[in-house]
């Protein structure tokens, strides 16, 4: 007797599924046209053309990153409508410490199962995002792959080019004692830090639509607060002001990320008294019993940007920023560094 024949939708992968997807979300990624882009989605690559006359001395700047463990606290809670910003902020906020503008985006979305409706909701997110900072979302892959991932389960990745004049690339060379350290207020946890928060989430028990003590919205509106996009705010403010240094405060907080932009002749000290630290932060580190070390070393500690600028434009800065609406402080100062001084201290 002859087999019965399969099908590739019995063997986990529905290619009706996959068509329907991109006829949904082909209207939200055309809005993210800018100048430049030269093709449509559904082709094997995306095409962007740098305009000679806008640029001196253009320098492609990249940077690729994804969302984390915060995905699977969202699927669990049913949450997924800022898991795109998350994803386009973690890559842009990047390429923005060179002084970079995005200029187009790349998504890669795998999942066990192609839920239409969900994955709509995430490219919906990724495209608003790419909206809000003027990139394009140029191009992406979706990825049904059963025997990887279980059931719904998925993970987003992305990939971010941007440009910068050659004579204006922010690397922190130019930074020295005596300058200044401003930083820009996070959402919350932005998007790292979440197996630790996964697993206070399961260890005591919380509950996604409680209002805790210290909180004044629900626990997962909060958690999940997607992360910031600071590109446009920081773009206006390097057109009057010189940014010596820019740290995305990312995984490792402050300790690991301001480093990687000083010379090792300078370290930073910071004044923790000098800005706010979230509630949401406060409450799991009492519901974790975690060290205020450990805090400083998982989560953002309140700032998703840090700026290094000389003494003398600190005032300015800030008061532009706050103009963009943007909340900052002044956090700390760089100073010179002696052997065996450590990198960065927070008193």
């Amino acid at each position: 007797m002859t087999p019965r024949a399969l099908t590739y939708k019995e063997a986990g992968v529905d290619i009706d599924a996959a068509d329907e997807f991109i006829e949904k979300i082909t209207p939200f990624v055309k809005k993210t046209d800018r100048p430049g882009v030269l093709s449509s989605i559904g082709h094997y690559a995306g095409l962007f053309a740098l305009a000679k006359e806008a640029y001196r001395e253009p320098v492609l700047v990249s940077s690729t990153d994804g969302v984390g463990t915060k995905v699977k606290l969202a699927l669990e809670w049913n949450r997924l409508e800022g898991l795109g910003q998350d994803l386009v902020a973690m890559s842009a906020n990047d390429v923005l410490c060179l002084g970079a503008e995005p200029l187009f985006f790349l998504d890669y979305f795998a999942t066990g199962r192609l839920d239409v409706p969900r994955a709509t909701i995430l490219l919906k997110g990724i495209s608003e995002a790419c909206r809000e900072i003027g990139c394009a979302l140029l191009g992406g892959e979706t990825a049904e792959m059963p025997t990887i991932y279980r059931g719904d389960d998925f993970d987003l990745a992305g990939f971010v080019v941007g440009v910068v004049e050659r004579q204006e690339i922010i690397d922190g060379k130019q930074v020295q004692p005596g300058d200044r350290i401003l930083g820009l207020a996070s959402s919350g946890v932005h998007s790292n830090g979440f197996s630790l928060v996964r697993k206070i989430v399961a260890r005591k028990k919380l509950l996604s639509n409680k209002i805790y003590p210290g909180l004044k919205r629900p626990l997962v509106e909060v958690l999940l607060a997607p992360t910031r996009l600071y590109v446009r705010s920081i773009l206006k403010l390097k057109r009057s002001f010189s940014l010596r240094g820019i740290a995305h405060i990312t995984g490792g907080g402050l300790i690991g990320n301001l480093p990687r932009v000083f010379p090792d002749h300078c370290r930073a000290i910071l004044r923790q008294s000098a800005w706010p630290k979230p509630p949401i932060l406060q409450c799991l580190q009492r519901w974790g019993n975690i060290s205020e070390e450990e805090m400083h070393r998982v989560f953002n500690s309140g700032i998703g940007l840090a700026i290094i600028v000389s003494r003398e434009q600190v005032s300015g800065a800030l008061t532009a920023l706050k103009e963009m609406g943007e909340t900052a402080w002044e956090i700390g100062e760089i100073v010179a560094r002696r052997e065996g001084d450590p990198e960065i201290e927070i008193l």
